[in-house]
């Protein structure tokens, strides 16, 4: 079955109170919560992330930090997630030890060398057109995306332009997490937005291959 996975960014906020939107989205079904600060100092990243991760706690979800492996071991986060142009993740590994550490991904060739140099996840995409990165990569598609988790030995993450119209149909393709941000930032509910997109995800896991029920 298909997971919620939301991202954080306090940019996309727009002022917006960040720990209320995390309460939010995780009382909704969100099963892991990625803080995404790019543009905060980090002093101020670091302080978020640590209100945070209790919250993240409490509801039973996952605390994923984005880019940083130094800000992900201070802060004893389940995850780091890396893109293609940050810190190596053999470099990384040395700093947060065992934790899960997952990869962005952009074709196939990507995921296959992400899997042999030791993410325990990747992320593929975009699926769709996203809004939510100035300079995004070309589009993938939802054929890519299942032939890519059909071949993958590790849980894959699909990432970009995903919401409650679509999810269905990501979840359908068999994934095991599907990243959201502007759905759930730009929602005037966070809460019901993820209500929402759960139980797309749900419906159309029992569309995926193997599923059983």
């Amino acid at each position: 079955m298909a997971r919620l996975y939301a991202l954080l960014d306090p940019d996309a906020l727009v002022g917006r109170d960040p720990l209320a939107f995390a309460d939010a989205v995780l009382r909704g079904g969100a099963t892991h919560l990625q803080l995404r600060a790019k543009h905060d100092r980090d002093a101020e990243t670091l302080a978020l992330g640590r209100a945070l991760r209790p919250i993240c706690r409490a509801h039973g979800a996952r605390f994923i930090v984005n880019d940083r492996a130094d800000l992900a071991a201070l802060l004893e986060a389940d995850g780091l997630h890396l893109g293609q142009s940050d810190l190596p993740i053999e470099h990384a590994r040395a700093l947060v030890g065992a934790m899960p550490i997952s990869l962005s991904t952009h074709d196939a060739a990507q995921a296959e060398q992400a899997v042999a140099r030791g993410a325990t996840a990747i992320g593929f995409g975009p699926v769709f057109p996203t809004r939510s990165k100035l300079d995004p990569d070309p589009v993938v598609g939802l054929s890519a995306l299942a032939a890519v988790v059909a071949a993958s030995p590790v849980p894959v993450v699909a990432i970009g332009g995903i919401d409650a119209s679509v999810a269905a149909d990501v979840a359908a393709t068999g994934v095991a997490y599907v990243a959201v941000i502007s759905a759930l930032t730009g929602a005037s509910d966070p809460e019901l937005e993820a209500r929402r997109l759960v139980a797309a995800l749900d419906a159309g896991a029992r569309r995926a291959p193997g599923f059983t029920g």
